[in-house]
């Protein structure tokens, strides 16, 4: 990921990449021929780079298991982060890294990169637009045979903890509302080229009475869905339907009394002027904004901990067979 990482950074007017750390220090070497940044420090000691070259911002981009060390030294440095998800590996941890950011009085945020394209905007503000009538359910399905090898074979909980907080966190921006409780089950099919937990299913209840059902896999051949996944959203007076490419359309009730109602079919409109799009370069763009200006990003690690608490309440669910509470708060 650091690659797309310092491909979007090239874009991004008045952004200095200054230092480059890896514990494999040739790999952090690599990445500075790659990108010609011959000026950049370049080691396996972050405390050391941030020491010498005193940035503005870390972007994280290491395994989620040393997110927490990696944003905890960048604020004891005085330094803001921007971290890939999830999170954290754990909600204690997350925890204390949302607190270390706001004790310092520094910007902390996820790249949650699928938040930022135009047609989950355009199928957002449809909702907000009050056309669905009350929103009641949200459907999302994610089916890829992802062949990654490396690491990701090895996981456990591969699908849940790698993939779908994407889904996840977009069922908060569709609906607007925080999750609640989940009924979970996990397995890994036959054929399964991962370790374990290549599919799930979950029904999350969030909290404006919303319910939100996933079906996904990284496992299943053939027939894929778009990496933004299949969407369903119903409302009190019509339906969305988005398979996460460039024609999100929208049913609604014209007429209602007989049978069956009467429906029109409509496109939604385009995303607004302003909209939060761009993928990972609008994620990184906005960050930067905020920490000019002082003010917060979409993706503050505050509120991205509802989307990591889903993840591994979803992970709970399915490992101890009941349903569990869904506790994001701070």
């Amino acid at each position: 990921m650091s690659a797309e990482w310092l491909r979007c950074a090239e874009r991004v007017e008045g952004l200095e990449v200054v230092g480059l750390v890896d514990l494999h220090e040739p790999a952090a070497r690599a990445r500075q021929q790659e990108f010609h940044l011959d000026h950049a420090v370049v080691s396996h000691d972050l405390d050391a780079v941030l020491q010498a070259t005193r940035p503005d911002i870390v972007f994280d981009c290491t395994v989620p298991e040393a997110h927490h060390d990696t944003a905890l030294t960048s604020f004891q440095h005085g330094v803001s982060v921007l971290g890939e998800k999830p999170l954290a590996d754990t909600l204690p941890r997350a925890r204390a890294m949302v607190q270390a950011a706001q004790d310092s009085g520094l910007l902390h945020a996820v790249v949650q990169n699928r938040r930022y394209n135009q047609n989950i905007r355009r199928v957002q503000q449809f909702v907000q637009s009050g056309q669905l009538g009350t929103l009641t359910t949200l459907n999302a399905d994610f089916y890829i045979g992802a062949h990654f090898g490396g690491f990701r074979d090895q996981m456990e909980h591969v699908l849940l903890l790698d993939m779908a907080i994407h889904t996840f966190d977009a069922a908060r921006l569709i609906s607007g509302q925080n999750p609640l409780s989940v009924v979970c089950h996990e397995w890994n099919p036959p054929g399964s080229w991962y370790r374990q937990g290549a599919s799930a299913v979950a029904i999350f209840e969030l909290s404006g009475g919303v319910v939100f059902t996933y079906r996904g896999s990284w496992a299943a051949e053939g027939a894929p869905t778009s990496w933004e996944g299949d969407w369903r959203v119903v409302g009190t007076h019509g339906t969305i339907r988005w398979d996460g490419g460039d024609q999100p359309t929208a049913s609604v009730v014209r007429r209602s009394g007989g049978f069956l109602s009467e429906l029109e079919e409509r496109e939604l409109p385009p995303a607004a002027p302003g909209a939060r799009t761009g993928g990972h370069e609008g994620v990184i763009r906005d960050a930067v904004r905020a920490l000019r200006s002082g003010t917060e990003p979409e993706t503050v690690s505050h509120d991205n901990l509802h989307s990591l608490a889903m993840v591994l309440a979803a992970i709970q669910s399915a490992t101890e067979g009941r349903r569990v509470p869904v506790d994001g708060g701070s």
